[in-house]
């Protein structure tokens, strides 16, 4: 089994989760008492937070790909960034190291294509749903753009997840307002919703919502154990292409730094 390098702590809520999801999954596969062979470096989330607000990412890039050496000279094979927000800074941390960088929007781009998704609904952080570094680089790796929620819910899903879910709150007032949001997305067009925080599946069961749920941290721990066995990496096969506006549907195209997010369903 290889070794897997978690870069975690943003926040440490989700990276519980994935030490739970890998262990899980490799007593599922090799039964007994077996685990997995797991390095994790949890960096400090109020410094990483900090920075995000200030929009230094190229000193949270280096802050990451500080992390992912200290991984890899501890011996793993592989690094994660147990968040999808970070991913923004991925390829900082990516070329600072020789192993490899398992990426969590090109594996749930995988997931989607191979489900045949054509149009999902992004849940995440401001900066993952407005950055445009998320739908940029899921169109360019499976041929699938996600659209995102209005602004209003764009606000207010930011707020669950940082005020809520990253401390450990976990509200059903907040679940119901999750499950709206989804429902304005299905009525905007949207086939599927991406839980593309790793922290939303804290409070959202991707197989109990009203459409097809893909939780990017089951995705991206699944890709880390199939890397550990020495089994190939997921595949987009034939990329899906991208679907237009439903016609009549209000759509914005805006783009406040990094490249167009994906499409912004209308109120």
């Amino acid at each position: 089994m290889k070794r897997i390098g978690l870069i975690g702590g943003m926040s440490w809520e989700s990276t519980a989760v994935y030490y739970r999801m890998l262990n899980e999954a490799v007593r599922a596969r090799a039964g007994g008492l077996a685990s997995a062979d797991v390095l994790i470096h949890s960096l400090d989330f109020a410094e990483v937070v900090a920075l995000q607000k200030a929009g230094r990412w190229d000193l949270a890039g280096a802050l990451l790909a500080e992390s992912a050496g200290r991984l890899e000279r501890a011996g793993a094979d592989c690094v994660l960034i147990c968040t999808n927000t970070m991913h923004l800074v991925s390829q900082t941390v990516a070329s600072a190291v020789a192993i490899p960088l398992i990426d969590i929007i090109e594996e749930t781009g995988a997931a989607l294509a191979n489900a045949g998704i054509r149009r999902p609904l992004l849940l995440a952080t401001r900066y993952t749903m407005e950055h445009g570094f998320y739908a940029d680089r899921m169109e360019a790796h499976c041929g699938i753009r996600p659209i995102v929620p209005n602004e209003a819910d764009r606000a207010s899903v930011h707020g669950i997840i940082f005020e809520e879910l990253c401390a450990g709150r976990v509200l059903d007032g907040s679940r119901k307002a999750l499950k709206a949001i989804i429902a304005r997305g299905r009525a905007a067009g949207a086939d599927s919703v991406i839980l593309g925080c790793t922290e939303i599946c804290l409070s959202l069961d991707p197989g109990a919502l009203e459409l097809p749920g893909f939780d990017s941290t089951a995705i991206h721990a699944a890709a880390a154990i199939r890397f550990a066995f020495g089994e190939p990496a997921l595949t987009c096969g034939q990329p899906v292409g991208r679907t237009s506006p439903t016609s009549g549907q209000t759509v914005e195209r805006m783009g406040p730094t990094g490249g167009q997010p994906g499409e912004r369903i209308a109120a």
